[in-house]
């Protein structure tokens, strides 16, 4: 049984952590739901919906706001996408008061202060980009990296949580192990990019063969245009604007980062599996590989129906949480005792 040594004193920023780990995988799966339900647009200004705290609910305020605006309001859209602002504003308001926390330790040896205080500024950017989300309707690039940046608060929240919670352990020197794992990480960053990259520019519908992009005609790849990220700011974004042979080359491409990821993962499994410390996270990636490729079949075969989706993006969120859990594992010396 590990035993794991905890600064009494960390038990706030501890709880802290962890609600907002959790807010952070609501506001990420929320934020794809918003994608999926083509919400992006709910409300065409920010931080309010149609210069409201709330989304425009009576008939009155309806009219006006269609006047104001010279657009139709969607009330279940204008929801969709203010929920998300909502818990967004939440989990900013958790970090906040992390990085409170790591002001008034600051003189405490070991603790985590930096890694707090970056957390603060990557969430007033994701802030920002939130705002450009809307104001450059839905632009593909800032789509992407407003994804990637809630991604990144998911995973540098996990290692505050992982550095708070292990109170005097001694991390180890970079070896090997810790190296494969550093690249499965990064390697997933990069799918990850790439499935918001397909996401923004609706290319997930763009090859109906879970194989081929088409088993009824060849479809020649454009990749050049499929990934210039130089996109003009004015033109609404929503639905996608690439030519058919654009959005199949990022499909495509999606598609062969996965089987080059997923062959490194089972070779990284089939190298660090001797070692007991590391029989459940490893259990855990694997687990949700084989529940990811099923999903993505699944998706191409189907069409990508709404929840088939959903789970297919909770899926690759898990998967980075396994794989940051495997990697405290090999970076950190466990302790154990006969009980």
């Amino acid at each position: 049984m590990a035993l794991e040594q905890c600064n009494p004193e960390n038990s706030w920023p501890r709880r802290i952590c962890v609600l907002a780990i959790l807010m952070t995988f609501i506001v990420v799966s929320m934020g794809a739901w918003t994608r999926l339900n083509n919400a992006g647009l709910g409300c065409p200004d920010w931080p309010g919906c149609y210069g409201q705290i709330v989304v425009p609910s009576t008939p009155s305020q309806i009219e006006a706001a269609e006047n104001t605006y010279g657009t139709s309001v969607d009330v279940s859209k204008g929801m969709t996408e203010m929920v998300h602002r909502y818990l967004a504003s939440i989990l900013g308001l958790l970090i906040m008061l992390l990085a409170w926390f790591a002001y008034r330790r600051r003189y405490m040896p070991g603790y985590p202060k930096y890694l707090s205080y970056g957390l603060l500024m990557l969430v007033i950017t994701q802030g920002l980009f939130g705002m450009w989300t809307v104001t450059l309707k839905l632009l593909p690039v800032v789509v992407t990296l407003h994804l990637l940046g809630g991604l990144l608060t998911l995973s540098l929240l996990i290692r505050l949580y992982q550095k708070l919670n292990a109170y005097k352990a001694k991390p180890i020197a970079l070896n090997k192990s810790s190296l494969l794992v550093a690249g499965a990480v990064v390697l997933l960053f990069s799918q990850l990019i790439l499935g918001g990259w397909t996401s923004s520019n609706y290319a997930g519908w763009s090859c109906p063969h879970w194989l081929s992009c088409s088993d009824q005609q060849a479809v020649s790849l454009d990749f050049k245009t499929g990934f210039d990220v130089s996109a003009p700011v004015g033109p609404n974004y929503e639905g996608g604007m690439l030519p058919l042979e654009a959005r199949a080359a990022i499909q495509m491409t999606h598609r062969g980062v996965a089987v080059l990821l997923c062959i490194y993962l089972l070779i990284l499994t089939t190298i660090l599996c001797r070692n007991p410390v590391l029989r459940w996270p490893l259990a855990c990636v694997l687990l949700v590989v084989f529940a990811q490729v099923a999903l993505g079949v699944g998706n191409i075969l189907w069409g990508l129906p709404l929840g088939l989706a959903m789970a297919h993006h909770s899926g690759a969120v898990l998967l980075l949480v396994s794989l940051l859990w495997l990697y405290q594992r090999v970076r950190t010396e466990v302790h154990y005792v006969t009980v």
